[in-house]
């Protein structure tokens, strides 16, 4: 509802962009990746065989409702090509699993589990941009 002037010099630290970016998905009434396939994908990054823990994460995004699917395909896209320029930026696929992992996939009950989701998280987000072309392609 705000009206922003992105030419504005408070824009211009990209750490700002990035909180603000990061606090838009936190503060969604439900994270990206839906509460009720939280389970599903962590199932699926367990998967031991990198071919079908490919296809399994590309089943569930496609089965995730469509707002969802449009709004992750166009992020992922984004955050590939900050991991691409990571001689510049120092953000690789890792780094921005752990910067989003958690923001974009959490449980709906925060369990004694933490610092284990915590890793799946990572480790979903990460997949998900080093295999972006097959998951999403």
């Amino acid at each position: 509802e705000e009206k922003l002037n992105l030419d504005d010099s408070q824009w211009e630290d990209i750490h700002v962009v990035t909180g603000a970016l990061k606090m838009f998905f936190r503060e969604l009434p439900e994270p990206l990746f839906p509460y009720c396939f939280f389970e599903q994908f962590v199932e699926a990054i367990k998967i031991q065989d990198n071919a079908t823990r490919i296809k399994s994460i590309r089943s569930l995004v496609k089965k995730l409702p469509r707002p969802n699917y449009d709004t992750m395909k166009i992020l992922f896209e984004h955050l590939k090509k900050i991991a691409a320029k990571e001689s510049v930026n120092l953000m690789s696929t890792q780094s921005l699993g752990i910067v989003f992992g958690p923001t974009l996939l959490r449980p709906e009950k925060e369990t004694g589990n933490m610092a284990v989701h915590m890793l799946y998280q990572n480790q979903i987000v990460e997949l998900m941009l080093s295999e972006y072309s097959k998951i999403f392609g």
